[in-house]
């Protein structure tokens, strides 16, 4: 009976030594295989057993019966050291009350849950789970970032409506998320940078920002050989704003028409921002109808709308970096009239989006990355701890798959 158990148990080099049902739950008594451990001073083996010490963990279920290991840690005497030593458990960390596959388990489910549901369904505290939750984490934390050669640097908001932004750090190349900082005050976000070491710094190739201006000086001083890239999503955002506040403005002014003038703007108009702001090659039948009836009631739009796609082409098609910079510098000249604002910001910033051209870097990646944290922080009911949402975040992309599905 006990070889079962110990088969159906599946911990390597463990046995059970006896076993007991108390409602519904299994009680194991279990221990190492081994008769020896390794000193941890000095390295030497030592099978001069001192002690029994014996102390409860719980495990993964079997079937309905929750499973609870009775765990002999032994204590040895080194010969050499005469030093006594408690020997070392793979299955279970050193004063953890559960096992590693336990909180595994436990941390698989509050990734795709959130920490009260998991504690609730398991019968356990939050902070328990939290507890657990932290100990898988610190086995793949820090990140290893020895390989970065392109980073991509955005932002979204921890706690919407409070102004509190956090910043995100991703591997540009690997799509994956690299670190979090809790603030964009750049002593903070300096502060983190330093931790991945001046080899790190020095190797990144490229940097990946948006057109606040908090990034640039900072990413000069700390990645002395990064070539600094507006990311063209940040760019194409300002451009859509400023033609979908023209839609704005329009329905504004269409007030003041005759009612059958403004009727035809107004349904055109109202309701179809994604209809404008949607590439047109990608609009279906219905979209492109509307489209045309949104051109027909206003001159000015149908005109912003067709600068828009141009820039989208520009900026699909351009093959090098020269053809890029002239076809640019041609849309600005054509787009000034109508797109004041989004000229003046591209002209300010224009060295630094001309290089996309150059090298086709974009942070799409990391809008598909901020789009998964917003799920993660939805998921959890929002986070006002921002080590505990760095914690899940990075456990979204670097727990071990077959666990975390």
């Amino acid at each position: 009976m006990k070889r079962i158990i110990t088969r159906l148990l599946n911990l390597p080099e463990v046995i059970v030594e006896a076993s007991r049902q108390e409602g519904k739950v299994l009680i194991l008594s279990v221990s190492r295989t081994g008769k020896s451990a390794v000193c941890p001073r000095c390295g030497r083996r030592s099978e001069h057993l001192h002690q029994n010490q014996k102390h409860l963990v719980k495990d993964l279920p079997m079937g309905e019966r929750e499973v609870i290991l009775n765990v002999n840690r032994r204590r040895f005497k080194c010969k050499k050291c005469q030093k006594t030593f408690s020997e070392q458990l793979d299955f279970v960390g050193e004063r953890r009350g559960y096992t590693h596959r336990y909180a595994e388990n436990i941390t698989k489910q509050v990734i795709n849950s959130d920490v009260s549901n998991v504690a609730k369904n398991n019968g356990l505290t939050d902070e328990e789970v939290s507890s657990m939750v932290k100990d898988v984490a610190s086995r793949v934390m820090p990140i290893n970032v020895k390989n970065l050669k392109r980073l991509g640097i955005d932002e979204i908001s921890l706690v919407k409506g409070q102004g509190k932004f956090i910043v995100v750090l991703v591997d540009l190349d690997q799509g994956k998320l690299v670190g979090l900082v809790k603030s964009r005050k750049q002593v903070v976000i300096e502060k983190e940078l330093k931790k991945w070491g001046e080899g790190v710094l020095e190797q990144i190739e490229e940097v990946s920002i948006d057109m606040t201006g908090n990034y640039k000086s900072l990413i000069e001083k700390m990645c002395p050989n990064a070539q600094v890239t507006i990311d063209r999503f940040h760019v194409t955002k300002i451009v859509h704003e400023e033609l979908n506040q023209a839609r704005i403005n329009q329905k504004q002014i269409a007030k003041e028409l005759n009612i059958e003038a403004r009727e035809k703007i107004l349904a055109s108009l109202k309701g179809n921002k994604y209809t404008l702001l949607k590439a047109e090659s990608k609009l279906t039948e219905l979209q492109q109808e509307k489209l045309e009836k949104i051109r027909e009631a206003s001159p000015l739009i149908a005109i912003m709308h067709d600068l828009k796609e141009k820039f989208h082409d520009l900026l699909e098609q351009s093959e090098d970096l020269g053809t890029g910079t002239f076809e640019l510098i041609d849309w600005l000249k054509k787009a000034e009239p109508y797109y004041e604002k989004s000229v003046k910001t591209i002209k300010r910033w224009f060295g630094f989006i001309v290089g996309y051209f150059e090298k086709r870097t974009t942070s799409g990646v990391v809008e598909g990355i901020n789009n998964k944290l917003k799920l993660i922080k939805r998921s959890g009911f929002g986070f006002r701890n921002f080590h505990n949402f760095e914690i899940r975040a990075l456990l979204s992309w670097y727990y071990p798959i077959s666990l975390a599905l």
